[in-house]
């Protein structure tokens, strides 16, 4: 069973995060980042399974999502200003815990979708911090496509207000995704094969929901900022980053997109970049049909960048 924990953020907010404690010794902590519109509880099996390998696991609920949000109608907005930023601090100040409640132990930052631009941004900011990062089901710059979501964002929160929904982005991103997989039995099939997850996923009060104008606009702010040449040379040039996707992702472009980020932090001379994709798997790899096989990929990944598993 996951423990229930909370941190005051450094500007007093309540944010509410998960733990899995190992049975046997902690060897290493994988950290962990969820998705936009879900929250930490999805990630039990993946943590459960990580325990009995040692690990000691933690995610928080990023703000207007899971637990920190509490109330329904608070989910889907970070802050009034500066949203992206702040919500990527607040899985920086869980950090700074972690270090404290496990001392000198390795820290795996795994980032899924939207927590994988969060990793993204922590790698510039705050680079070194981690001892290996894992990108699950990233996605490339949206280019010019991007521009125009912001700007719609931007406008909406003018004229509706920050914490209006925003439909017409949501059917941009998320309902654009499905159309590749039709016909849908639900309109988040493009996230795994798996029925039962999906099923989940839709019965979930905490998951699927549409985000605010505001959060849109932060996120198109993040993306931006993930690729700016300036600020991806800031970058750590020897933290091993495995990067996971489904080659039928939507978010990755069927994999074109995650090939281009591998290729960008091959072009800045990293130098431990590993690419895995997952034929016929969909956005969750961790919820696919073959979740256990991506389990132990990235398990294995971890344990070989990890001095602990080999000393």
């Amino acid at each position: 069973m996951a423990r229930t924990n909370s941190f005051t953020a450094t500007d007093g907010k309540d944010i509410q995060y998960l733990s899995w404690i190992p049975k046997a010794e902690t060897k290493a902590v994988v950290q962990i980042a969820h998705g936009m519109a879900e929250h930490s509880a999805r990630y039990e099996y993946f943590a459960k399974f990580l325990n009995k390998q040692g690990y000691t696991v933690y995610a928080d609920d990023h703000r207007g999502h899971g637990k920190t949000a509490g109330e329904e109608k608070e989910l889907g907005y970070f802050a009034d200003e500066n949203g992206w930023f702040r919500a990527v601090e607040d899985v920086f100040e869980l950090t700074e815990i972690i270090k404290t409640k496990e001392p000198g132990k390795p820290i795996v930052l795994f980032g899924h979708s939207m927590g994988s631009f969060f990793a993204r941004t922590l790698m510039i900011l705050h680079p070194g911090t981690y001892d290996a990062v894992v990108l699950s089901g990233t996605a490339a710059n949206p280019g010019i496509v991007g521009k125009i979501g912001k700007i719609i964002a931007k406008r909406a929160v003018k004229k509706q207000g920050p914490k209006s929904r925003n439909e017409k982005l949501d059917q941009m991103s998320f309902g654009s995704y499905g159309k590749s997989f039709e016909p849908n039995r639900t309109k988040f099939d493009w996230l795994s094969r798996d029925s039962k997850q999906v099923n989940a996923y839709v019965a979930d009060p905490y998951c699927g929901f549409i985000c605010t104008s505001k959060l849109f606009e932060d996120l198109l702010t993040g993306l931006g900022f993930i690729n700016k040449r300036a600020e991806l040379v800031k970058m750590q040039k020897n933290t091993p980053i495995l990067l996971v996707s489904g080659a039928m992702d939507p978010v990755g472009a069927f994999g074109k997109g995650v090939r281009k980020v591998h290729q960008s932090y091959i072009d800045l001379e990293l130098q431990d970049v590993t690419l895995k994709l997952f034929e016929g798997a969909r956005h969750e790899t961790l919820n696919e049909t073959n979740r256990d096989e991506v389990g132990q990929i990235i398990e294995s990944w971890m344990r070989s960048k990890l001095s602990v598993f080999t000393v």
